[in-house]
């Protein structure tokens, strides 16, 4: 799945969120957005998921207007926060929900969820526990399972590696990686974590203000860059 975007504009009131003149995501990036709080890393993926009406502008998915067309739908899975998980649904309930959306039957959902066990940690599944009653980080990996078991061609994460204990972000920056080399399949990850971020990306993309700052391909010869531009907004 590729990722057009062309004059794009997010507007709250007077205040401007989002403006991307053009950018191109091709199809099997690892793509990495970065920027402090207000960057407008959240806007810019709502907006590519249609929960939010841009100002100006268009992104298309495989040359497909995203508010004007529901195909991308189907290959794309994603989670941004808990407003996406049903928290009165056990997570079994709730992974079988999401399988049922993209045609997955909870056999294959079960068989699919056996490579997140050691992510789940024994702490999610037969717990007889309700998404709401479980504890900050296991709804974050509830919705991140989710969106990963429909084995989208699209997947967007934000901030994965928040509220999440060191094992598991390893775990699930060593999974991503895993999934783009063997599935080519389109991601863009948000997050404040460098580290993690330069390790699984194949690409970088650095927004202030709601600008890209910086684009980076090169991450092994140019993260210095990244860190140098945060430290020096930090003195």
């Amino acid at each position: 799945m590729n990722i057009s975007v062309k004059n794009l504009q997010k507007y709250y009131g007077k205040n401007k969120a989002l403006d991307i003149t053009e950018l191109q995501i091709s199809e099997g990036e690892l793509v990495g957005i970065v920027g402090n709080n207000g960057a407008g890393k959240t806007t810019f993926l709502r907006l590519i998921l249609d929960l939010l009406q841009p100002t100006n502008g268009e992104i298309l998915i495989n040359g497909e207007n995203v508010s004007q067309s529901q195909s991308w739908k189907l290959f794309t899975g994603s989670y941004l926060d808990e407003g996406f998980l049903i928290d009165f649904m056990t997570p079994e309930e709730y992974f079988y929900f999401s399988g049922e959306l993209y045609g997955i039957c909870k056999e294959d959902v079960d068989q699919r969820l056996k490579a997140y066990e050691p992510f789940m940690n024994n702490e999610i599944l037969n717990q007889k526990k309700y998404i709401r009653q479980l504890s900050t980080g296991n709804k974050q990996k509830t919705g991140i399972i989710a969106a990963m078991i429909v084995e989208p061609k699209l997947l967007l994460l934000d901030e994965p590696f928040n509220s999440i204990d060191p094992t598991s972000q390893i775990r699930i920056r060593n999974t991503l990686k895993q999934i783009n080399t063997e599935k080519k399949t389109t991601m863009l990850v948000s997050s404040h974590n460098l580290n993690h971020i330069a390790s699984a990306c194949s690409r970088i993309i650095l927004l202030e203000k709601g600008l890209i700052i910086k684009d980076i391909t090169n991450i092994a010869e140019k993260i210095k860059e990244v860190e140098d531009y945060f430290s020096v907004n930090a003195q």
